[in-house]
């Protein structure tokens, strides 16, 4: 079995929530980008976006440098490859359920 760090999924998964966060990590999935770019296509005040950017970076989804006076991210995927894990595993434990719903229906078929 997996070993999990609670806090660090709570974390990945409370980024995760905001539509506006997972939009920003759909866009980092493509490839690094600027903050200025990743701003472009919400109505938000940069500053709105940086705080964005402050919980993806709190939950290791993302990393930032700055090159000149540019603050460039890209997407840190380990945090997403856990929090997959995590959920294969209760995937796997509803398969197995629902096979035996089916073998069990199967069982009373005439």
């Amino acid at each position: 079995m997996v070993k999990y760090s609670s806090d660090r999924l709570d974390a990945v998964f409370g980024a995760l929530a905001d539509p506006t966060r997972r939009a920003i990590t759909v866009r980092l999935a493509k490839g690094q980008a600027s903050v200025s770019e990743l701003a472009e296509p919400f109505a938000l005040t940069l500053p709105a976006v940086m705080k964005h950017l402050a919980v993806l970076e709190h939950a290791s989804l993302i990393e930032h440098w700055k090159e000149g006076r540019v603050r460039y991210c890209r997407l840190s995927p380990q945090p997403l490859e856990s929090a997959a894990a995590w959920i294969e595993q209760y995937t796997a434990f509803w398969h197995a359920q629902l096979d035996a719903l089916e073998a069990y229906l199967r069982e009373d078929e005439p």
